[in-house]
């Protein structure tokens, strides 16, 4: 993939080879469409959009246009104006094209063989009927996904001139119904969760479970997913080469993973970390794709800012489940961020007085990070990893010289298989790197403390497929911590980091808190303990940092530095007290306060550490649904707040949102300054286009307070 010049322009909807939209019945009767030399034999087309969208589960998207499945029959109708069709005597042929432009050169065109045939070409058989001709067409299961148009040529057996039109255009996808596509998935309760639910769960800090509307059956995001596709480096530079490889799975994973984030070309989103969002939306204020997808196609491809790794996740989720690849979004706990390959994350403290300080590199560990996993067949690579695959749209590292990541099998790290395409090194650090903490000296000479070989990694889920709760899938990744096969693991995958320490350590921390609400005072507990045969002179340093969840330093809150002699077989508590005026103004978005505790023996013979990462929770708001929710009847919904800060709040906005319900709603607090225990109370008017149960996801922002969320479940019914 290669870099595109900056004069190139977006390709906009409607630029593209046919124009999107159409209608289920066409008219040929003249001009452009038709063709002719003779009479017209050939007259209106009906697409069956309702039938055949339906049998191809994608009426959801609409019925108004025809958007099917690769390597499944559709039909179509044809007005016939001749007394009969003689089979062996007419002439009917199907041509179809596809491709990036009209011009000779960029058009792909396919011609259709006549046959009952079902597998590895495009077929179609007609069947007259009194004045109709019933086509039933076939696409090969590794068909390019796209949009097509088909051309009808009659040749009449009379000789009276032969007749061609337009029978009407089509968007084609993958097929995880078909057994013979690349991303078949054979359980129908995973298609249901994977392709088929708008809705979803994503998982960011331990605690905090947050609602997304994917709406990736929203009637105009699929042609925003292509308008993405031919976007790309790829289609900008080798349009034809790009549309030809449009049928593997694998290739178009990889390609958006590059285009959900804006770092090398037109893509979606730019991402942000320093909380300076201003000239944006900030990334905890969105709930669902919709809204950015919209705004990214409706500028021409200006980036959307901005966006964090579960952004870039739920958008890359909502457009693989629109082209029909099976995706789920997966969160990893203490994800390593390893920048040079070697399987670790340093950590360095001043020996001086044992604060954190930065590394000269950018190696790190979040707290949490967001990717996607896709079903498919990995023919390119080996036996044996088919099936998920890791998909990580968040711009990290440059992977051919552009920031994407993956396609890499979930098996391949598991077994550490770290020469398999693509990025598998950098997705095993994340889940597998071993943190060194250092205690780095005035002079800048460095000396180890200890080496954590559980710290990363420490629980993968995902959102169930049978319920809303999560779903821990960390043994898809990872052997269990400590056991032979993990450790074989680590070995075939080159890990020789060792804790050059491995004698038992009589010093230990523990640290608990108590639940931590944002805006309130609350204590934090420290247990220490000495269970060695020998009194110790101890120094001990607590301190309390605010964070970001990619584990940034902010600022400093408080730390307590005591000596003390902890007698043999003794235990000591401490307690930390933290004030909502202490950490309030340094807090980011995410409302991460990492907690450290260091343990020093006088002759510094003896090191212990322990690190804790508090998320104080922020209050949900209460959504109140009045009325029975009826399909294109209006709908009130009450939605409360209660400002729990000992401060005053400005500028709050709440947003609603969901998918089949509402689009994105923004409705201004009508109270200018909402004092501390306030409570603040909107209604808002929704009419349901969908019936079924739908989710009604809610946000509430303030210039102090941030990602206050919500949420109804309505069961839409038919009027």
């Amino acid at each position: 993939m290669k870099s595109h010049p900056q004069s190139n322009p977006p390709v906009k909807r409607g630029e593209q080879l046919f124009p999107r939209r159409l209608g289920s019945f066409l008219s040929t009767a003249a001009g452009a469409d038709m063709a002719t030399t003779g009479s017209v034999h050939l007259g209106a087309v009906d697409l069956h959009c309702e039938l055949n969208n339906t049998e191809h589960h994608t009426e959801e998207i609409g019925t108004e246009r025809l958007i099917v499945r690769r390597g499944q029959a559709f039909r179509l109708s044809v007005e016939f104006r001749r007394p009969a069709f003689v089979d062996d005597k007419d002439q009917l042929k199907l041509s179809l094209d596809t491709g990036p432009s009209s011009s000779e050169a960029g058009r792909i065109r396919i011609e259709a063989v006549k046959s009952t045939a079902k597998r590895g070409k495009w077929t179609y058989n007609v069947e007259p009927a009194r004045g109709i001709l019933h086509l039933t067409v076939h696409s090969p299961a590794n068909a390019c996904i796209g949009l097509y148009k088909m051309q009808l040529l009659f040749y009449p057996s009379g000789g009276e001139g032969l007749q061609q039109i337009v029978a009407g255009t089509f968007h084609l996808l993958f097929n995880p119904w078909c057994k013979e596509d690349s991303v078949y998935l054979a359980d129908k309760d995973l298609l249901e969760e994977y392709v088929l639910n708008e809705n979803g769960i994503l998982y960011r800090s331990i605690c905090l479970p947050l609602l997304w509307n994917f709406g990736q059956f929203e009637k105009d995001v699929i042609d925003i997913c292509f308008e993405i596709l031919d976007n790309s480096l790829s289609a900008l530079n080798e349009p034809s080469s790009d549309a030809l490889k449009r049928c593997d799975p694998c290739y178009i994973s990889r390609i958006l993973t590059a285009m959900v984030n804006s770092n090398d070309d037109k893509g979606v989103l730019s991402g942000r970390w320093d909380g300076e969002y201003d000239d944006g939306t900030p990334p905890t204020k969105w709930n669902g794709s919709l809204p950015i997808l919209r705004k990214w196609s409706s500028t021409g491809a200006e980036r959307v800012r901005y966006g964090q790794c579960w952004v870039f996740a739920a958008v890359a989720c909502t457009v693989l489940r629109c082209l029909g690849i099976p995706t789920r979004c997966v969160t990893n706990y203490s994800s390593a961020h390893d920048c040079d390959g070697n399987l670790k994350v340093d950590h360095y403290y001043k020996s001086d007085d044992c604060t954190r300080t930065l590394p000269s590199r950018k190696d790190s560990v979040w707290n949490y990070h967001c990717w996607v996993e896709s079903w498919m067949t990995r023919p390119d690579l080996p036996s044996g990893f088919d099936g998920w695959q890791v998909l990580d749209p968040t711009p990290q590292e440059r992977s051919d010289g552009i920031f994407c990541c993956g396609p890499c099998p979930v098996k391949a790290i598991k077994e550490g298989h770290l020469d398999i395409n693509y990025d598998a090194v950098f997705i095993f650090a994340e889940v597998n790197a071993d943190v060194v903490y250092w205690f780095v000296n005035k002079d800048g000479t460095k000396r180890e403390l200890s080496v954590k070989q559980n710290q990363v990694g420490t629980q993968i889920v995902t959102k169930s497929a049978f319920s809303d709760k999560r779903e821990n899938i960390t043994l898809n990744y990872k052997y269990p911590e400590g056991s032979k096969e993990e450790r074989d693991i680590y070995r075939h995958a080159g890990k020789t980091i060792q804790p050059t320490n491995t004698q038992y350590q009589n010093l230990k921390v523990k640290i608990k808190q108590v639940y931590a609400v944002l805006g309130s005072d609350f204590s934090v507990y420290f247990e220490i303990a000495n269970n060695g045969f020998i009194h110790r002179d101890i120094q001990m340093v607590l301190s309390a940092t605010a964070i970001t969840y990619s584990g940034a330093i902010l600022k400093e809150i408080c730390t307590r530095s005591t000596k003390f002699v902890l007698k043999a077989a003794s235990e000591k508590k401490e307690v930390l007290r933290l004030r909502y005026e202490d950490y309030g103004e340094y807090l980011s978005e995410h409302n991460l306060i990492r907690l450290t505790a260091m343990l020093l023996t006088e002759d510094m013979s003896e090191v212990s550490l322990k690190e804790k990462e508090v998320v104080l929770k922020v209050p949900q708001l209460a959504v109140k649904v009045d009325g029975e929710p009826i399909l294109h009847k209006k709908l009130a919904v009450q939605i409360k707040f209660v400002n729990p800060l000992p401060i005053s709040l400005t500028r709050g906005v709440f947003s609603v949102e969901g998918s089949g319900l509402t689009d994105l709603l923004q409705i201004e607090s009508p109270i200018a300054t909402i004092s501390p225990g306030e409570e603040v109370v909107v209604t808002v008017t929704i009419t349901p286009t969908k019936t079924g149960l739908r989710k009604l996801i809610v946000d509430f922002d303030s210039n102090r307070l941030r990602n206050a969320k919500g949420f109804a479940n309505i069961i839409v019914r038919g009027a």
